[in-house]
């Protein structure tokens, strides 16, 4: 049997075509299906993150619908350089199985912040300017007395390196032991003072740094509660001489602990705290100095009443001070005369340190009477034409004072001194100030 010589070639028809691209198109939609949904991303773990949070992490980082597949996330997010992200400095996206990926992430290590303007500014190790935020991170040392004039992200800043280097040996030290204070402060000496709640610390000059933070972090428990300052300023490889200077606070009425008597049962009066201390009698509040040497108490007989509204010599002084007197006393501390004695009015304190008038009453003259800026008691405005609290039967003055009624020749409307109007009047009308003679700009 002979065969042809040359095979026939088959034409598809239109229809076939359709047929075999629909194939085609379906296979490579499956694919895509099969490939998105095998290596869908369903944990993401994050490494090397101190600054920002797992979840701040991967919501800046991965952005987009590849970031759900673990073979593009790692091709299409990885980054040397991450440019816009504060604080660090690159990261890298990795997959650990099909649905798991890492990312692994370099931050840019601040060893201090120092203030600048209305913001901090963070360095590292070689003062490099990492970046500015107007919130603190307490996790990383903040150093007042370190003052710049200009600084510029990513140069150095215009720190001393001498400065520089015990800012970067504190941190070391800080960091290793979990003690960071509040804040770190040079003074113009260079002499380190740190900052722990009550208690400051006084390192001195950049010498045993480490042997003098040792100590620190050893007796700060002791210290709990109490409040002063911690000299170690004198430790030296020789010495070892430590003090702590506690402030003590005096006892008032307002931060007595006692109130308890010997058994703890609560008595009000008790020398004891709640915790069986003695603490003695409670000290005398500002109402009790006040009711103690008040000079009234007589009544209009002059007999000793206690309650009575006069003093000794049968002058009127009120009631006797109560807490509401004492509180509208404000920060004032007077109230008392020359002899001790309590008044309310009187210009010299309990001790009998002179204090001035109060200045809560609205008065400064002796008499209590108001003074305006020019130091005339007010309800007078000058020799000429006076204004004053009483009124000759409702009608102008003489001096052509304020009153309560209308002048044939001179008009009134809410002012004084020829008619103080807020336009013009027909005679010498007044408007928008005061003249001492003739009460106006303007005629």
């Amino acid at each position: 049997m002979r065969t042809s010589k040359y095979r026939k070639k088959i034409k598809l028809t239109e229809k076939q075509k359709k047929i075999i691209a629909g194939v085609a198109a379906a296979g490579i939609l499956g694919g895509a299906v099969f490939f998105f949904t095998y290596f869908h991303v369903e944990k993401v773990e994050v490494m090397g993150s101190g600054h920002y949070t797992e979840d701040e992490i991967k919501e800046m980082i991965l952005r987009g619908p590849m970031a759900s597949n673990s073979i593009l996330a790692p091709l299409l997010y990885s980054r040397e350089n991450a440019g816009d992200l504060p604080y660090v400095e690159g990261f890298t996206v990795s997959r650990t199985d099909r649905n798991t990926i890492v990312i692994s992430v370099r931050e840019k290590k601040a060893v201090g912040c120092i203030p600048y303007l209305d913001s901090y500014i963070y360095f590292d190790r070689n003062g490099i300017f990492i970046e500015s935020d107007r919130a603190r991170d307490e996790a990383v040392p903040f150093f007042d007395g370190i003052q710049v004039e200009q600084v510029v992200k990513d140069e150095k800043l215009p720190i001393e390196d001498t400065v520089l280097n015990t800012a970067v040996a504190l941190s070391t030290i800080f960091a290793k032991n979990d003690m960071i204070p509040d804040h770190i402060q040079f003074d113009d000496n260079s002499d380190i003072s740190l900052l722990y709640g009550d208690i400051t610390v006084l390192l001195g000059k950049d010498e045993y740094l480490e042997d003098k933070m040792t100590r620190v972090i050893a007796i700060l428990p002791q210290l709990s509660g109490q409040k002063g300052i911690l000299h170690m300023e004198n430790v030296t490889n020789s010495s070892k001489t430590i003090t702590f200077e506690a402030e003590v606070e005096e006892v008032t009425a307002e931060n007595w602990t006692g109130g308890y008597d010997e058994n703890g049962e609560y008595t009000g009066d008790g020398e004891y705290d709640e915790n069986g201390r003695y603490v003695g009698p409670r000290p005398m509040s500002a109402l009790d100095y006040a009711l103690e040497n008040w000079v009234g108490g007589y009544d209009e007989e002059g007999d000793y009443t206690g309650a009575g509204e006069y003093d000794a010599n049968m002058n009127y002084v009120g009631p006797a001070p109560t807490q509401e007197t004492i509180d509208a006393m404000g920060d004032w501390t007077g109230g008392y005369n020359e002899e001790g004695g309590f008044t309310g009015t009187g210009e010299y304190d309990r001790e009998g340190n002179y204090v001035g008038p109060n200045p809560n009453d609205g008065s400064s003259g002796e008499d209590g009477s108001a003074e305006d800026d020019s130091g005339e008691e007010s309800g007078d405005y000058g020799e000429d034409y006076d204004y004053e609290d009483s009124y000759s039967e409702d009608s102008y003055s003489e001096d052509y004072g304020y009153d309560d009624s209308y002048d044939e020749n001179y008009d009134y409307d809410s002012g004084e001194d020829y008619g103080y109007e807020e336009s013009y009047d027909g005679d010498y009308g007044y408007e928008e100030s005061y003249d001492g003679d003739y009460g106006s700009e303007n005629y």
